[in-house]
């Protein structure tokens, strides 16, 4: 799970003293210029943020500075899926606004990762950036294809559970914790059938209307709450 220590004296205390720190953000209005000189000597990653992106971030009200455990970040697939934990997995999904949106959510609920195997242009992962509200810099965010996304996760260990209206049990009937791979497919098409072959479970969403299905956001976010959920039980 995902913490962070908060203030900057706390947050200097922490990275003088060695504690394990994934990333630190600072208020650029602030004078952070100690914590700036700690994390470029431990080689800990800084961001800058408004004294109104501090404020919502933290815990504990307004300060000046934030360091965050649990959030480390990933260049490759396998790099990400070899540390286990809860990925998500948003198969075929091409909106990247709705990919924005989807991977703030994840991010909020404590997600360890998301990989996508739709390609995208600088312009489009602007946007989805932008829809998430920077939150991937928090979270890895890795592109690859269906095969090597399906396979990376068998060999390390991942249990596939993917939503899809086939299913034949809740998500709170479903163990969403330990090391997941959790599978939203698009509005249109939904999970694609290689995904569906490796999964080892299909939940449902019940419905009772006419629309024959949720929204992304919908099914993302109810899954999102039941894993945080079960995982804080």
């Amino acid at each position: 799970m995902a913490g962070q220590i908060t203030g900057a004296e706390a947050v200097l205390a922490a990275l003088e003293s060695e504690s394990e720190i994934d990333m630190v953000l600072v208020d650029r209005e602030k004078d952070t210029d100690a914590i700036r000189e700690a994390c470029k000597k431990r080689q800990i990653p800084l961001e800058e943020g408004s004294t109104n992106d501090l404020w919502r971030m933290s815990k504990s009200g307004h300060v000046d500075a934030l360091a965050l455990i649990g959030r480390k970040k990933a260049d490759s697939l396998q790099e990400l899926m070899s540390r286990g934990g809860t990925i998500w997995f948003f198969d075929g999904v091409t909106y990247s606004t709705n990919l924005g949106f989807a991977i703030r959510t994840v991010e909020v609920s404590g997600a360890d990762g998301v990989v996508l195997n739709v390609a995208k242009t600088h312009e489009e992962r602007r946007t989805i950036r932008r829809a998430s509200m920077r939150a991937d810099r928090f979270i890895p965010v890795i592109y690859s294809s269906t095969e090597e996304i399906l396979n990376c996760a068998k060999e390390n260990g991942l249990r596939i559970i993917s939503a899809e209206d086939i299913g034949d049990k809740g998500p709170w009937d479903e163990d969403l914790t330990g090391d997941v791979l959790l599978v939203v497919g698009a509005e249109r098409e939904g999970v694609s059938e290689a995904t569906l072959a490796a999964s080892d479970s299909i939940v449902k969403l019940p419905m009772d209307g006419f629309v024959p299905s949720y929204n992304l956001q919908v099914a993302v976010s109810v899954l999102a709450v039941e894993s945080l959920r079960q995982r804080l039980k």
